[in-house]
Formats: structure tokens, C-alpha cells, sequence
């Protein structure tokens, strides 16, 4: 990939990288209400490829899933302790609030979303897979989480290792915290790191890696991508910067500074697939939602939000406060972003399976990075 001008050569370097890229320049003001969701040409001909609906219902599911989200924050503060969940359902085009009080029940309706009533609060299931997350898993176990249509925490099994003994120990144990169900899975997940390949790539060492989102003196990644103190270089072995933080196991984030005449843009790349995405906030899509991912070997994908705070079991060790997608990745796209219409939701983690046959894939929440860092995203 070459650029004939000094300019699109410092764009593309960028862009290259991996996917996500932030603003260097003020952001511009943009009117946006809940029933008009972004919807470029590009997005809309992912989401009918790989959620197999016609350009008109994917419009119509964009617009509603922003309604969705904008609502799902005021619906949990209305339920209160009664709260046991929320999920986007793509058949009515609305949100679900688990309720466990009749009375709260009414006054989350009175918000626009439905109601589904329900045993066990969140705060009571979160609980129980807190004491899973203290449980020692074996390489059998894939991941848990707290399913709020289940109204359970839900462990995935790889199907090929349901019957040994150490699976068979820790569902046991599992069992005795509170209500658990159980759900096989095809393989254990594992991260989507690469060795040195020619590509789009950013490089840490013989690791290739993809760019997260931009963020005002760098971007964030994967973890398991580089420590701290690595140098990263660039598509073109250039020198950008270092990781200037990184958390793996436990957590799966990491940040690197960029300089040396690197600079950023509030876009994902489309791969020539789809049209470059702006990137507009950091608003949390709720389960059921659709979700797109770029990244430096597959490029550009779509699926659903699975699940959110999920235990991940990697090989390396456990990972928290996950979210898994329908999405597929492969190696090399570790790092690389994912984003809900034009808000960015996370970085690509791990998962299984790849983008021929298929697979889910794991993002780390952009939010708890920005947080733990004191990072602000770069937006349009």
C-alpha cells in the first residue's frame, strides 16, 4: 500500500493500522435525535450481509437500537433494586427491563420499554457469578456470564470436554452458588494475536496486532497485544509510540501514545468493504443489538451482542466484564474496534472460530479503558 501524497500518506499510515482512528482537530457539533441513526451506505450493506436483512430493515434496526440504548439507562434507574437486566429485541424493535416488584413493573413501562418479570435482580446474579469468578476453571470451561432472558448465569462448556472431570467438578460447584444453567459450546476461546505477516498491521515485536479507538495522545488496544514500555511501529515499520499501559489476564486493554508524525482521524476503517465510520460517543448497546468489528486481517464484519460482563477462561487465565458477539475475527485482528451504529462499544479480545466457517468473538468495554486510564475518546 503506497500513498502518492505526504498527506494520504499520514492518513492511510493511520488507518492501516488495524481500525479505529480518533480526531487530532475539534469535533464538530452533530444533531442527532434517537429515531435517526446513522446509517452509511457501507453499514447498511454489512448489516445485510451478515445479519441477512433487506436495506429497509436495517434502517428501521438502527434507528431502533438507538432508541434502545438512549432508553436503557433511565429504564434501570426507574426499576431501582428491582432491576434484573435489559436486552434489545430485534422482533419488536424495542427494549426488555427484567423486573422482579410488580410495582416497579409499572413504572418501567411508563418509561416505553416491556416488562418481563422475572425471580432474581441482577445485583442478586452478578453476585453469584462473582463467587464463579473465584472458582479455579478448567481449560474445558469457555466463559459465564449472567443471561438477564435466562434469568440465570450461564456457563459455556466446550461440547468435546462436557464429560471430564474437572468440567464435571466446577459445574458442580457452580451449581451450589445459585441459579446456574449450562450451554455448549463448539471451542474454547482464544486470543487473536498474529506472527509477523504482511498486511495492514501494528507491530509490537513479532506480534501484529489491530488499533482500537483513538484517543486524545494515542489509542488503545488489546492487552495481550504488548507490555508496558513495548515500542509499537507501524504498516510501514515506522516508529509511532509506546504502550503506555496494559492489563492481561484479568482485563484485556491497553493504550499506546502516538508521535514520531503519526496522527489520528474519528473513523473505523471500511476496507473498501463499507465506507469509513465516523465515530460519535461511547454509548452502551444492549444485548440483542447489532455490532459491527474491523480489524487488520478480516476487516469488516457484523453480528449481535450476546452477552455483557462475561468471564472469559483464556489459556493465559481469566478475563472479566467482557462482551461477546456474534461476530467472527481471526488472528491479527486482536485490538481492533467495535462499534454499534457510530458508537464505539469495545476492543476485539479473543473468541473462536474464524470468518469462513464462523465463530463469537469477546470485546473489552471501550468505557472501563477510558476509565481506568483517564483516557478521552476521540470523536467527530
Amino acid at each position: 500500500m503506497r500513498r502518492t501524497t505526504a498527506l494520504r500518506t499520514a492518513l492511510s499510515a493511520v488507518l492501516l493500522l488495524g481500525a479505529w482512528a480518533g480526531a487530532g482537530f475539534p469535533s464538530a457539533a452533530v444533531a442527532d435525535t434517537p429515531a435517526t441513526a446513522p446509517a452509511s451506505s457501507g453499514l447498511l450493506t454489512a448489516m445485510q450481509k451478515d445479519l441477512g436483512l433487506t436495506e429497509s430493515q436495517a434502517r428501521a434496526r438502527l434507528a431502533d437500537e438507538k432508541t434502545a440504548t438512549a432508553l436503557q439507562p433511565k429504564a434501570r434507574r426507574t426499576a431501582g433494586a428491582a432491576y434484573g437486566g435489559s436486552w434489545f429485541d430485534p422482533a419488536t424493535g424495542g427494549l426488555t427491563v427484567a423486573v422482579t416488584d410488580t410495582e416497579q413493573a409499572a413504572a418501567v413501562r411508563a418509561t416505553g420499554a416491556a416488562v418481563r418479570m422475572v425471580t432474581h435482580t441482577e445485583k442478586s446474579l452478578d453476585s453469584v457469578k462473582a463467587k464463579l469468578d473465584k472458582l479455579d476453571a478448567p481449560s474445558g470451561v469457555s466463559s459465564w456470564h449472567v443471561d438477564p432472558r435466562a434469568n440465570k448465569v450461564v456457563i459455556d462448556v466446550v461440547a468435546s470436554r462436557q464429560s471430564d472431570n474437572d468440567v464435571r467438578a466446577f459445574v458442580r460447584k457452580a451449581r451450589e452458588t445459585g441459579p446456574v444453567s449450562v450451554e455448549k459450546t463448539t471451542e474454547a476461546p482464544k486470543t487473536f494475536s498474529a506472527g509477523t505477516v504482511g498486511g495492514d498491521p501494528y507491530y509490537t515485536g513479532n506480534v501484529r496486532c489491530s488499533i482500537g479507538f483513538s484517543v486524545y495522545g494515542g489509542f488503545v488496544t488489546a492487552g495481550h497485544c504488548g507490555q508496558a514500555g513495548a515500542g509499537v511501529s507501524g504498516w510501514d515499520r515506522s516508529y509511532i509510540g509506546n504502550f503506555q499501559g496494559s492489563s492481561f489476564p484479568g482485563d484485556d486493554y491497553a493504550w499506546v501514545n502516538v508521535g514520531s508524525g503519526w496522527w489520528t482521524v474519528p473513523v473505523v476503517l471500511g476496507w473498501g468493504t463499507v465506507s469509513d465510520q465516523l465515530v460519535r460517543g461511547s454509548n452502551v448497546a444492549p444485548i440483542g443489538a447489532s455490532i459491527c468489528r474491523s480489524g487488520s486481517t478480516s476487516h469488516w464484519h457484523c453480528g449481535n451482542v450476546l452477552a455483557t460482563n462475561e468471564t472469559v477462561n483464556y489459556s493465559q487465565g481469566a478475563v472479566y466484564q467482557m462482551t461477546k458477539t456474534s461476530v467472527c475475527a481471526e488472528p491479527g485482528d486482536s485490538g481492533g474496534s467495535f462499534i454499534s451504529g457510530d458508537q464505539a462499544q469495545g476492543v476485539t479480545s479473543g473468541g473462536w472460530g474464524n470468518c469462513s466457517s464462523g465463530g463469537e468473538t469477546w470485546h473489552q468495554p471501550i468505557n472501563e479503558i477510558l476509565n481506568r486510564y483517564g483516557l478521552t475518546l476521540h470523536t467527530a
